[in-house]
């Protein structure tokens, strides 16, 4: 820790140190590099040279404006211009008036935190000159077609985008003078920034009338501190026309104090805890590198003051980079914020670090290796179409290019040759794929991404990015735990979340699930904005995802989560690359639902048929603590066109027109999103069909197989379109479409008789592996749940008991289970099991099969092949197995990362001559049992 301060502290003395040996301008992306050496390394580079030329053609249309009329540009800021207003007063989030007098025109407020709005931002030729008028903006309605008077509490963020586009063709401006030394293009610049700055400098802070929370937050021309993104526009043209403006000897002190006022809103207003310190940092950092040295301002505001805030010293509402990184995982690299956040926290950072070392010179990424370790972290987001999980307010997108970029740009720098190989090869992967093309979107990007990446061996990229991606991997400081099996056209994925960190939902225990190449059942992301009724009401409620929600109004505190699940059992171990047993991979997590004290317990199963096809099983139990009357509802949407339910003698389930499932019936307000309502009370079990249509594909089918329940109501409804799903996980055809979604409700609880349901992938006119599923009821031990899935040859069937814990006990036909879980796969071929997996188990019994931990629950599996019956496990365990048709186990062979470390006899049970038991004394990731006829 004080290392940690010593060597910041020593960092921004040399920084000031740096700086006060070159006082030249620009430096915040040239760094010490002229423009004839920028002009020269960019030959070549025709993505580079693109932008360039891009711009300067962009920019000619505006100069031929300003030609004409040289008050074209400027009068369509966004300015007090008549009222010249210093004062700005709020209701909360939005715009309620401003006050008082300036001498010049100054800058307008933005006019909501609410982004979503009826009407459309125009475009700068569309903007009313020199507009101030009382009425307010006169904006077209999206909705129809025609412009009209509006508050700008109504217009979303047109205010400042507005100003935005104007500052960012100022900041071309700048950068084409530097690097061509055309005076038009510094004459097009100055007018527009100085306008700008000065009516920023007679401006003040924004005062909430309300004094909500919107008091803490606000920046001088936004309602977030993290939306004042004109920052970088300004300081960037700054620095490009600085010679400029002092060769014409114009006043910059006006300017210097706007920056140093922004600073100032940047250290004292924010969200400490989340995104928002890395977002006002890159601010903060821009406004230091566009600032001189401390001892040049007379309050001694300059680059080490606001760096110091940066990387050092903390403030109530702004955190310092140096306790913000703990926002990260340290063993696991992963944000505590929903993906979409958790990846842009890590773009941040390298952009960030990448404007610091371009002054320092030291190599500033190595001071902060967690930015490193997140960059790789991200894949274990991943689906497997290379897109993110949705859970929160995330969508489903690919990991930014930008951090691969930018990792390869100080990997070269600093001559790290084996880390730039391995994350350009990873670059290359997004490039072969078609989803990244490698370009330049801004300046920052054309000066500070490298002109060619080196050749890479893709073979062993390709084996990388696999161990980058392991089968199961636990998230806790997000609650997420997701699991993997199959590859290809067979590959299957189940993401399991709870509800912790910032921009999480209130979906209990929620599932999304991939399978025949897209996220079959998708999260549904964030609303229109925040703040917008479809948000609040449906998107961050329950019945928004795959969960369970018991009497219609379960519910929590929505953005910050605090209700994680706890991660009861799992296999394989998280995060382990290679395992030993791949046919049975499971995560079991409970958690209580606060609005109803309710308990909920998910079991989530990925089994592998013998041809590598898969399904899914889904055991969830929920109950309310106390004994009133209760109701649960299984809530799954699927991507489609159609849903039809059959009964259990695959005969159309005849469903009928409702009306439940309401408000008016005491539920939450998310239910009344959900239209053409149809439903039909059952006890037997059923299959539900989502239909996928996709033009020149077969149809993509997931069927489901429900287990019936004593006045068990199936609903089939059309609930609003999922904002998670893109052209990397879903079909176009389906993309704007609202969600097919059936509702399974249960007026008892469903805890000893939990909701059970077999996910049953495939494509039509392809392999179904799953012919029949059975939910028998077991008599003795009813709290245990036994399914029987029959594959499609008719004669393999997998046998599958979960119970509600490790402590629990099912009885059944020649069968003893004291523990969790356990999966028998047999053949009616076969007298022994193709393979029999049990875990988190005390004691298990199975014909003349017997396992039996004596320290901890174990987890094992035995499978026969041609070399004997192959066996892992995780814990002290004694073994039986039985002699079958004459193949007498005879001895162990015990493998330790592949070698054979040591063989041994086994021997006659000495109460069961028809069968062997051994002991292992730990865990072993492969031992053998040797059979002789």
């Amino acid at each position: 820790m004080n290392y940690k301060i010593i060597l910041i502290g020593a960092f921004i003395f040399n920084f000031g140190y740096l700086v006060s040996q070159n006082k030249s301008h620009p430096r915040i992306y040239t760094g010490n590099t002229s423009n004839v050496a920028f002009l020269k390394s960019t030959e070549g580079v025709v993505w580079k040279a693109q932008l360039i030329q891009k711009k300067k053609e962009n920019l000619e249309v505006y100069l031929e404006k300003c030609k004409v009329d040289p008050e074209w540009l400027v009068s369509r800021l966004q300015m007090n211009w008549k009222t010249k207003h210093t004062k700005v007063f709020l209701h909360g989030g939005n715009f309620s008036h401003s006050t008082g007098s300036a001498p010049v025109p100054t800058v307008r407020f933005s006019g909501t935190r609410d982004w979503a709005t009826d009407y459309l931002t125009p475009k700068l030729e569309e903007v009313i000159p020199y507009l101030d008028d009382e009425r307010g903006m006169f904006l077209k309605n999206k909705n129809t077609g025609k412009k009209e008077w509006v508050h700008p509490s109504k217009v979303g963020f047109a205010i400042e985008r507005i100003n935005q586009k104007i500052m960012l063709l100022v900041e071309d401006a700048a950068f084409l003078y530097w690097l061509t030394g055309e005076e038009k293009y510094a004459k097009f610049a100055e007018p527009i920034f100085l306008k700008y700055t000065e009516g920023m400098y007679y401006r003040e802070p924004p005062l909430d009338l309300d004094n909500t929370v919107q008091q803490g937050v606000s920046g001088l021309s936004t309602f977030e501190v993290i939306h004042d993104k004109i920052i970088a526009n300004l300081t960037i043209s700054y620095d490009f026309l600085h010679s400029y403006l002092q060769e014409n000897n114009r006043d910059l002190s006006k300017t210097t104090a706007v920056f140093q006022k922004w600073g100032d809103q940047m250290i004292k207003n924010g969200i400490p805890d989340n995104n928002w310190n890395l977002f006002q940092a890159r601010y903060l950092t821009y406004i230091a590198l566009a600032l001189e040295s401390d001892k040049e301002y007379d309050n001694g505001k300059g680059q080490e003051y606001y760096l110091k805030y940066t990387f050092n010293q903390s403030t109530k509402r702004q955190w310092s980079i140096k306790e913000a990184v703990s926002g990260y995982d340290q063993k696991t690299g992963i944000w505590a914020e929903s993906p979409s956040y958790s990846l842009h926290v890590t773009t941040t950072l390298l952009r960030l670090l990448t404007l610091l070392d371009n002054v320092t010179q030291q190599d500033e990424l190595s001071n902060f290796p967690v930015v490193e370790k997140a960059a790789l972290a991200a894949f274990q987001y991943l689906f497997p179409s290379g897109y993110t999980v949705a859970f929160g307010d995330a969508r489903h997108d690919i990991i930014p290019p930008e951090n691969f970029e930018l990792l390869i740009t100080n990997y070269r720098k600093y001559h790290k040759e084996e880390k730039e190989l391995v994350i350009s090869g990873l670059l290359k992967q997004l490039i072969k794929k078609e989803e990244y093309k490698r370009d330049s979107k801004d300046l920052f990007q054309l000066f500070f991404y490298v002109n060619k990446l080196k050749k890479t061996n893709d073979l062993e990229i390709k084996e990388l990015s696999e161990s980058l991606i392991t089968p199961t991997f636990y998230a806790p400081n997000v609650s997420m735990f997701v699991q993997r099996m199959g590859e290809g056209e067979q590959a299957m994925m189940v993401s399991t979340v709870g509800a912790f960190g910032n921009h999480a939902h209130v979906n209990g225990i929620s599932m999304e699930l991939y399978a025949n190449n897209y996220v079959l059942g998708p999260d549904m992301s964030k609303g229109p904005s925040y703040w917008h009724p479809d948000h609040r009401e449906y998107y961050s409620q329950f019945p928004a995802h795959n969960t369970v929600v018991v009497d219609g109004i379960s519910s929590y505190g929505r953005m910050r989560g605090y209700h994680p699940y706890t991660l009861n059992n799992h296999y394989p171990k998280s995060a382990e690359s290679k395992i030993a047993f791949d046919k049975v991979s499971y995560a079991n997590v409970s958690l209580v639902e606060p609005k109803t004290m309710s308990d909920q317990q998910r079991l989530t199963a990925m089994i592998k048929s013998e041809s590598g096809k898969g399904y899914i099983i889904d055991v969830f139990r929920s109950r309310k603590k106390n004994l009133s009357t209760q109701k649960h509802e299984y809530f799954y949407h699927n991507l489609g066109q159609n849903l039809d339910v059959f009964d259990n003698k695959n005969q159309p389930l005849k469903l009928v027109t409702t009306k439940e499932l309401g408000s008016e019936h005491g539920d939450m307000k998310a239910y009344d999103y959900l239209i053409d309502k149809k439903s039909a009370a059952t006890s037997k079990n059923i299959n539900a069909l989502f239909t996928l249509k996709s033009k020149g594909k077969p149809d993509n089918l997931m069927k489901m197989w429900i287990k019936g329940e004593e006045k068990q109501i199936v609903f089939t409804v059309d609930a609003p379109k999922s904002n998670a799903i893109t052209k990397g996980t879903a079909p176009v055809e389906v993309l704007k479409q609202k969600m097919k979604t059936l509702i399974l409700r249960r007026e008892t609880e469903a805890w000893r008789n939990p909701f059970a349901v077999i996910f049953n992938p495939y494509m039509d006119g392809g392999e179904n592996p799953i012919s029949s599923v059975e939910y028998p009821s077991l008599t003795e031990t009813p709290d245990a749940q036994k399914i029987v899935v029959t594959h499609k040859d008719l004669k393999t069937k997998d046998v599958i008991i979960a119970n509600a814990s490790q402590n629990d006990i099912a009885l059944d036909d020649d069968l003893y289970q004291n523990g969790l879980l356990s999966v028998i796969r047999h053949s009616d071929t076969e007298k022994a099991p193709t393979f029999l997996f049990v875990s988190d188990v005390y004691k298990f019994d199975y014909k003349n099969w017997g396992i039996l931990s004596y320290a901890k629950a174990v987890s094992l599996s035995i499978e026969k092949t041609v070399e004997g019956y192959v066996i892992q496990n995780d814990n002290p365990v004694v073994i039986k197995i039985p002699y079958i048709d004459g193949h007498h186990p005879y001895k162990l062979k015990i493998y330790d990362d592949g070698k054979l470390i040591e063989q041994r006899d086994v021997f006659v049970n000495r109460n069961n001559p028809n069968q062997v038991d051994f002991r292992l004394n730990k865990a072993y990731k492969k031992v053998v049992v040797v059979l002789k006829n």
